[in-house]
């Protein structure tokens, strides 16, 4: 099977499948591949945090032509994968010289499938872009080309809980993976000062809770496959025994009340409100917290959203950080090289991201206590 997910994320991707117990894990580029069972692929869909669409191959061939792509998708069986009267949809995803356009090739695959079966028991099966009972993908590198199943349909990010949003909304399965790749799973407290609606703070409850992200999805593409097993599916959507105690709080601030009256409707629907505090609070007022705490935020870049003064924003968050965030750790999600470099401090760590199609950069920032800094003083005149 083939884990979609955005580039960048496929190491953590990678690591939440071998705690899944999945077999033969290699990562690739916006993908990880992984063996297992049907019971595998029911719970990869249902638990992963950071996977986009779960896909399973079902024929590799090699192609040069169209007509050669035809040939080899006819050849399949296609009764034993499509109950008559079922509905299907082709996605083509191509990097090729020989086929220039996705479109034409998911033509050509929609066409050898219709013929099958008209050739087999003179049905036609209907080709329906929206909501289609089987959604198939078509790969194509070259010449090398992987027709799949999708199992999950409409995009994993989709969780189910979010009812608003506000502009440019931060990926769900992005907010998750920056929260992995933290370490953060719910031993301290956790801080968003500019939350805008509620994505982080809700993803970190349900890592924190752990809770899979699948339990608020109202279907996958897989309930409608042939072979779909309702007791297996039924069994991992009730099964809770991997929930745990969560002891903190999640706190989540924006200087905008829309932002804030979105994000209570969000944490609602998500169930996590015990967990989550909100408020409207500007950044400027950010005041040290009383226990320990990690901050995972993405502040405005600049691109979607316009802010007057964006270089001035930066600096107000490298100023708040050193005076009101001394002795935790700092984690912030950017495009712009001059926005970091206004925050005035050294990132620890920096891991490039991509958001949508920004190449953005994750960076960490340990804030040193005035302890430290006497500490270090000390060392130096000593």
């Amino acid at each position: 099977m083939i884990a979609k997910t955005f580039q960048g994320l496929e190491q953590v991707l990678a690591e939440e499948l071998v705690n899944l117990g999945a077999n033969d894990i290699e990562i690739g580029r916006r993908m990880v591949s992984f063996t297992g069972d049907k019971e595998m692929m029911y719970r990869a869909n249902f638990c992963l945090r950071t996977a986009i669409r779960i896909l399973k191959p079902i024929k590799h061939f090699t192609a040069r032509n169209a007509d050669k792509v035809y040939e080899a998708i006819k050849s399949i069986r296609w009764e034993e994968l499509l109950d008559t009267g079922k509905t299907f949809a082709v996605d083509a995803v191509v990097f090729s010289d020989e086929f220039r356009h996705s479109k034409f090739v998911s033509y050509k695959v929609k066409d050898a499938i219709v013929d099958y079966f008209r050739d087999l028991n003179g049905s036609r099966h209907s080709v329906r872009i929206n909501n289609p009972d089987v959604l198939l993908n078509i790969h194509i590198a070259q010449t090398r080309c992987t027709l799949s199943l999708d199992s999950s349909g409409e995009s994993l990010h989709r969780r189910g809980y979010r009812q608003e949003a506000v502009e440019a909304p931060l990926n769900e399965v992005l907010a998750a993976g920056m929260i992995l790749m933290t370490g953060w799973k719910g031993e301290c407290d956790l801080i968003d000062p500019m939350c805008g609606s509620g994505t982080i703070p809700i993803e970190a409850a349900l890592i924190a809770r752990n809770i899979w992200p699948g339990v608020f999805r109202k279907e996958f593409a897989f309930e409608k496959w042939v072979d779909f097993d309702q007791d297996l599916f039924n069994e991992i959507y009730n099964d809770d025994s991997k929930e745990r105690q969560f002891n903190h709080k999640i706190y989540g601030y924006d200087n905008s009340p829309n932002a804030h009256s979105i994000a209570l409707h969000n944490v609602k629907a998500a169930g996590v409100s015990k967990d989550v505090v909100l408020k409207v609070q500007p950044f400027q007022q950010f005041e040290q917290p009383q226990e320990r705490s990690v901050m995972i935020t993405n502040p405005p870049y600049g691109e979607r959203i316009s802010s007057r003064d964006l270089l001035g924003l930066y600096q107000m968050i490298g100023e708040r950080l050193k005076h009101a965030f001394q002795g935790n750790e700092a984690w912030i999600l950017s495009y712009r090289k001059e926005c970091f470099d206004q925050i005035g401090l050294k990132p620890e760590v920096k891991i490039p991201i991509y958001n949508g199609s920004l190449e953005c950069q994750f960076r960490k920032y340990q804030i040193f206590g005035e302890k430290y800094k006497e500490f270090k003083k000390a060392l130096n005149e000593s």
